[in-house]
């Protein structure tokens, strides 16, 4: 695949993630979102933090969709060191604290380098939202956006209907 049709990086901190990112990978897949996908620690691995947050730009992505839990600095640090808007997924992993503790790491940015932060957990939300993003200048992305967003409504008044014709 040629790295100039990737868009967006998908990141996390550990293997353990991946059960959670994949919901990203795959709705920017269906999305005809090109992603890269690899993982990347704020705390084990900061020079391969840093070289892939500096190098991205370059390497043509637009979003970079950071997930991490526990401590969770990863798409902070990212946020710090790219231009690129981050997209952070909070994701309660086995130390976590209910997650709160990679919800607030992600969440409370100072002022200057934001994240955007989804709901714990929900990848799926910033592989859309990445996507999205995309679409501000990928009429084909764009398109693709509406037909999802069309799809969701449809399903909503297909069980809108069900409900409806329920006796109760």
């Amino acid at each position: 695949m040629d790295s100039k049709t990737i868009q967006v990086g998908v990141i996390m901190g550990s293997q353990s993630d991946l059960p959670v990112m994949t919901d990203a990978i795959e709705v920017l897949k269906y999305l005809g979102v090109e992603a890269e996908v690899t993982i990347v620690s704020a705390h084990r691995t900061p020079q391969r933090m840093f070289d892939y947050a500096s190098q991205a730009a370059d390497r043509g992505l637009k979003v970079i969709i950071a997930g991490a839990g526990g401590a969770a600095h990863l798409p902070g640090m990212v946020a710090s060191i790219t231009h690129l808007p981050v997209i952070g997924v909070p994701v309660k992993s086995s130390n976590s604290i209910d997650g709160w503790d990679s919800i607030l790491s992600i969440l409370q940015m100072p002022n200057g380098i934001p994240v955007a932060t989804v709901a714990l957990n929900a990848a799926k939300n910033a592989g859309i939202l990445a996507a999205q993003i995309i679409a501000t200048f990928d009429p084909k992305i764009a398109e693709n956006v509406k037909a999802f967003k069309l799809e969701l409504k449809e399903k909503v008044e297909e069980s809108a209907q069900v409900v409806e014709n329920m006796r109760f």
